[in-house]
């Protein structure tokens, strides 16, 4: 009734199907450790930085205006 086929395909849609699935894994698993890496190389960047670094980039930004950034740097000098 098959005539030698499974499923209607044969055996070479058996071996696109394992292809097919393989190389998703293998992407899956690329991506995951694309962004592993990615993210170890910003931490080991910012672990490098100064606590004025990360003052003075916030005061760049705007983010706080001089006053506050003049009492933090004096605050940070003191310990």
């Amino acid at each position: 009734m098959w005539h030698g086929y499974y499923f209607g395909g044969g055996w070479w849609m058996l071996g696109l199907g394992i292809l097919f699935w393989g190389s998703i894994i293998a992407l899956i698993v690329w991506a995951a450790r694309r962004g592993g890496s990615d993210r170890s190389d910003r931490q080991g960047a910012s672990s490098d930085k100064r606590p004025i670094d990360y003052l003075k980039e916030r005061y760049a930004r705007g983010e706080i205006d001089r006053d506050e950034y003049e009492q933090v740097k004096r605050h940070l000098r003191e310990e």
